[in-house]
C-alpha cells in the first residue's frame, strides 16, 4: 500500500475513534451513543459526508500541544432525513468532555454559514461540558460566533438543537435561539449555573437533575419543546420532526399524496358537551379534523391549558393552537400565551399555515399572574398572530370571551376564515358574570335574588351566548355543523394557499417582549 494512503487511512481511524475506545465505552455505560454514532443513525443511510476530520486545536498553553484529538470534539457535516438535505454537527463527549475550543466552533460555524447559503435545517447534537477553560477568552468568543449566526439564521432556516448530554453556562444560548429544544431523559441537563454554584449563592441545595434535567425543561421552565426516552428516540423524534418543515423560508412543506373521498366526521358532534362548564379534551377535537395520526405535539407537558402542534390536512403541513377545556378550563395565562406565541412566529416565518381552535372564558386572573406580567405575555401572542401573513382559519368550538376572543385570531386581528359552531358562545364574559353587572339593581330589588339571577342569566345567554350576533356582523364567516368541519377546512387553506400580505416596510417591530 502507498505509505501516504496508509498515512490518510491511519489518520481517518484514529479520528473515529474520538478519545479513545476507554472513553467511547463510558459514553456506552451511560447509555449513550457517541457523536458519530448519532449522526449515522440521525442521517439516510449511507448520506453522510463528513468535513473537517482532520482539524486540531492550536492551544500550547497546560500542556494541551501534547494532547491532540482529529475533530477537536466535534463532528460535523451534511447529508439527508428522508431524501431532503440537513447540516449536523454533534459533539463528542469522549474529547476533553465535548468542551467548545476555538477550532471547534470554527467548524460549526463553517457549516452553520452553508447550510445558510443553501437553504437547508441545521440540526445541533449537544453534549459538552461548556467552554474549554485551556482556551479564556478564545473559546468565549466562539460561543459568541455561533450564537451570531444563529440570530442570523432565525427565520431563514429551521434550526433544532438536541441536548444529549451536559449543556451548562454559556453553551445553553445557542440552543436557547434555535427553534426547538429535544431533550433525553435522565442523560442530559441544562442550567446557567450549576448545583455548587446554586448552593454557594443561594443557600439552596438540588441536583442537576432538579435544576435542569430534560423534565424540569418540559414542565417548568418551557425551555425544552419536547423530551425522549433515549438517543435514539430523540434523533427518530427530529427526523419526524423535520417531515413537516420547510428546508427554509422561501419553501413551502412537501406536500403529501392525499385522496379526497368522505371527509364528514360525526364523532365531532358528540364531544363538546351540553353542559358549558363541563370540560372535554380539545385533542378529540383536532383528531377529528386533521389526517389520521398526524399530530406532533409541541410543548406537551407546559401551559397544558393550550395545545401547539403541527399536523397534515389532506396532505398540508399546519400549525395548530387551541385552548385546552380540560386544563384550567382553557385560559390564556403568562404560560400559554408565550408558548402559543413562540409557535405561531415559527409558522410564520416558515409558511406554515395556522389553524386555531378556541374555546377560551378569557384571561387567567389573579395577583400571581398580574404581577408575572400577563399584559406584557398575552400582548405577545397578540402580536405574534396579528403579524401572521400566512394563511389563518379560526375554528370557534365553544367559549370565546372578552379580551381572549380577540386574541384567539380574531377576524379584526386579520384572520383569513372564522368559523363557529353552534355550540359557540361569543360575548365580553360568561352569562352569570354578566347578568351580575347588568342587572344588578334588578335582582336586588327581587323578593328571590336568586331566582332572578338565574332568569337574567337565561335571558342574557340567550341573547349573546350563541354565535349568530357576531355572524351577523360578519365576524364570523359561518357556523357549521362539527361534522363538517374537515370538508370546509380542506376546502378552506386550499383556497388561501396562494394567498400574498404586502405589509409596510419596517426595520422590524417591536414584539413585547
Amino acid at each position: 500500500m502507498d505509505p501516504k494512503i496508509k498515512a490518510l487511512q491511519e489518520k481517518i481511524t484514529e479520528a473515529h475513534l474520538g478519545g479513545g475506545e476507554k472513553r467511547i465505552e463510558k459514553q456506552h455505560q451511560k447509555k449513550k451513543l457517541t457523536a458519530r454514532e448519532r449522526i449515522l443513525y440521525f442521517l439516510d443511510e449511507g448520506s453522510f459526508e463528513e468535513m473537517g476530520i482532520l482539524v486540531t486545536h492550536r492551544t500550547t498553553d497546560f500542556g494541551m500541544d501534547k494532547e491532540m484529538y482529529y475533530g477537536d470534539g466535534v463532528v460535523t457535516g451534511y447529508g439527508t432525513v428522508n431524501g431532503r438535505l440537513v447540516y449536523v454537527y454533534a459533539q463528542d463527549f469522549t474529547v476533553f468532555g465535548g468542551a467548545l475550543s476555538e477550532t471547534h466552533a470554527e467548524k460549526i460555524c463553517k457549516i452553520m454559514d452553508l447550510a445558510m447559503k443553501v437553504g437547508a435545517p441545521i440540526i445541533g447534537l449537544n453534549d459538552s461540558g461548556g467552554a474549554r477553560i485551556q482556551e479564556g477568552v478564545r473559546s468565549l468568543g466562539g460561543y459568541a460566533d455561533i450564537f451570531y449566526r444563529n440570530v442570523q439564521a432565525s427565520g431563514v432556516i429551521p434550526q433544532i438543537s438536541a441536548i444529549m448530554g451536559p449543556c451548562a453556562g454559556g453553551a445553553v444560548y445557542s440552543p436557547a435561539m434555535t427553534d426547538f429544544i429535544i431533550m433525553v431523559e435522565e442523560t442530559s441537563y441544562m442550567f446557567v449555573t450549576g448545583p455548587n454554584v446554586v448552593k454557594t449563592v443561594t443557600n439552596e441545595t438540588v441536583t442537576s437533575e432538579e435544576l435542569g434535567g430534560a423534565s424540569t425543561h418540559a414542565v417548568k421552565s418551557g425551555v425544552a419543546h419536547k423530551t425522549s426516552t433515549n438517543d435514539a428516540a430523540c434523533l427518530d423524534d427530529i427526523r419526524k420532526l423535520l417531515d413537516y418543515l420547510p428546508q427554509n423560508n422561501k419553501e413551502t412543506t412537501p406536500l403529501l399524496p392525499y385522496e379526497l373521498g368522505d371527509e364528514t366526521r360525526e364523532e365531532l358532534m358528540e364531544i363538546v358537551p351540553d353542559n358549558p362548564n363541563k370540560p372535554y379534551d380539545m385533542h378529540d377535537v383536532i383528531n377529528g379534523i386533521i389526517d389520521a395520526d398526524s399530530f406532533y405535539e409541541i410543548h406537551k407537558d407546559y401551559a397544558e391549558n393550550i395545545i401547539t402542534g403541527f399536523a397534515r390536512l389532506g396532505g398540508r403541513s399546519i400549525g395548530v393552537i387551541a385552548n385546552q377545556p380540560m386544563f384550567l378550563a382553557g385560559v390564556l395565562g403568562v404560560k400559554s400565551s408565550r408558548k402559543a406565541a413562540r409557535f405561531t412566529r415559527f409558522c410564520d416565518s416558515f409558511n406554515i399555515p395556522l389553524l386555531v381552535l378556541v374555546d377560551v372564558p378569557g384571561f387567567l386572573p389573579g395577583t400571581d399572574q398580574e404581577w408575572s406580567g400577563i399584559i406584557m405575555h398575552g400582548a405577545k401572542l397578540l402580536y405574534a398572530l396579528s403579524e401572521a401573513t400566512v394563511p389563518r382559519v379560526t375554528v370557534i368550538t365553544r367559549k370565546a370571551y372578552g379580551g381572549a376572543y380577540d386574541v384567539m385570531n380574531s377576524k379584526h386581528i386579520g384572520a383569513d376564515f372564522n368559523y363557529a359552531w353552534p355550540s359557540a358562545e361569543i360575548a365580553v364574559m360568561g352569562a352569570k358574570g354578566a347578568s351580575e353587572i347588568i342587572f344588578r339593581r334588578e335582582i336586588a330589588a327581587a323578593e328571590d335574588p336568586e331566582a332572578k339571577l338565574k332568569e337574567k342569566e337565561t335571558e342574557y345567554a340567550d341573547k349573546f351566548a350563541n354565535p349568530y350576533r357576531a355572524a351577523k356582523r360578519g365576524f364570523i364567516d359561518e357556523v357549521i355543523l362539527p361534522k363538517d368541519t374537515r370538508s370546509k377546512l380542506l376546502k378552506t387553506f386550499a383556497m388561501l394557499e396562494k394567498k400574498e400580505v404586502q405589509t409596510p416596510w419596517k426595520k422590524h417591530g417591536n414584539i413585547p417582549l
